[in-house]
């Protein structure tokens, strides 16, 4: 594949920027764009967090290696708190360019307001008593972690804490104490901008796990039960980060390819999800052969259903702002939420019963 690296080259731009107030909805078109609401017994807080590993060099702008987390978990009280907008307003700005370059048929820029979209998670809110266990994310490549919001706060309203990851210079855009990262990316990577990618996340995911202890809400997370997860490139991340760690119990793979490295001796309970639309299907099935492991079929579904994009792009379709064949090249012809709350509940089911 052919990496068409860019205009967009790891820059750094403005400083941060301040949270939108709390709206109920985007407008688009006359419709709005929500996100689907938890289900679990809990209310949702969240955090965002900023880790520093002054022990590694960038691999993209040089200096120190940087990254953001969100850590989402059940939370005691949302009393006096407020929903978080899934982007910041520079993030959004962003994200509007980025996306219809990397995902064609998506809206053209400033045809949706994204920086409206709201999260359910309530910033700041004070998490329940007691320790937890913990699940890291790892999006897919080019995307944000605010892309796993969904999955995230399902999981979080069901009494797990989760760690959504920030990669910046692959992720879209990124905005650290310092200022908005932009991506490197407008393509699918080259097979060395994608193995520096993979190896670049393996490292972050481990710097997570030597933290976990040391976070805002390290009172709530039990670091004996740590289980990681990832979609597409996170997903291919999150296996290779486990190998020969001793900390991780177990890992669910969203349909991320394992040929990269050859995952010797890979022993941890380990998931591995796809879709029947992928059009990398038999790459998949031809990196996974090897491994042991639980397979799950996603059916009437596409790549990104695992994701956030899945209602949205689904509410845009039907606002006529994306294309039927577009809409299924996404996230498939199912219904996104179906869709979402399967992959929720398998995760749940998966994760409960080998991080006991």
């Amino acid at each position: 594949m052919t990496s068409r690296r860019t205009l967009l080259k790891g820059t750094l731009l403005g400083s941060a920027a301040a949270l939108l107030p709390a709206i109920a909805t985007a407008s688009v078109g006359g419709s709005l764009l929500r996100l689907p609401a938890p289900v679990g017994p809990h209310h949702v807080g969240m955090q965002r967090v900023h880790l520093t590993d002054p022990a590694r060099t960038d691999p993209w702008v040089g200096g120190t290696r940087e990254l953001m987390l969100t850590v989402l978990y059940p939370a005691r009280s949302i009393r006096g708190f407020s929903r978080a907008p899934q982007l910041t307003p520079d993030e959004a700005v962003v994200f509007g360019q980025y996306a219809p370059l990397v995902h064609p048929g998506l809206p053209e820029a400033g045809a949706v307001d994204w920086g409206a979209v709201l999260t359910h998670g309530y910033v700041g809110a004070p998490p329940l008593p007691g320790r937890r266990p913990v699940l890291v994310y790892s999006p897919g490549g080019g995307d944000s972690r605010t892309l796993g919001n969904t999955l995230a706060e399902d999981l979080a309203g069901h009494g797990w804490v989760v760690v959504l990851v920030d990669h910046p210079g692959d992720a879209s855009q990124v905005e650290l104490p310092s200022g908005l990262r932009t991506t490197i990316l407008t393509g699918p990577p080259d097979p060395a901008t994608f193995r520096t990618m993979v190896d670049t996340r393996i490292e972050d995911l481990r710097l997570v796990l030597d933290q976990l202890g040391n976070l805002p809400l390290a009172s709530a997370i039990d670091t004996r039960r740590i289980g990681l997860y990832g979609h597409s490139a996170g997903g291919t991340a999150a296996v290779y980060a486990a190998c020969g760690d001793d900390r991780v119990g177990a890992v669910a793979n969203l349909e991320g390819y394992l040929d990269l490295y050859p995952p010797a001796g890979f022993d941890r309970p380990l998931l591995l999800f796809r879709t029947d639309g992928f059009e990398g299907a038999a790459r998949i099935e031809s990196s996974w052969s090897r491994l042991p492991g639980r397979r799950v079929m996603l059916a009437d579904a596409n790549h990104w259903a695992f994701t956030d994009y899945g209602p949205l792009v689904a509410q845009l379709h039907r606002a006529g702002l994306v294309t039927a064949e577009s809409r299924a090249a996404l996230i498939g012809t199912g219904d996104p939420r179906v869709k979402l709350a399967e992959v929720g509940t398998r995760l749940r089911n998966f994760f409960a019963r080998h991080l006991v």
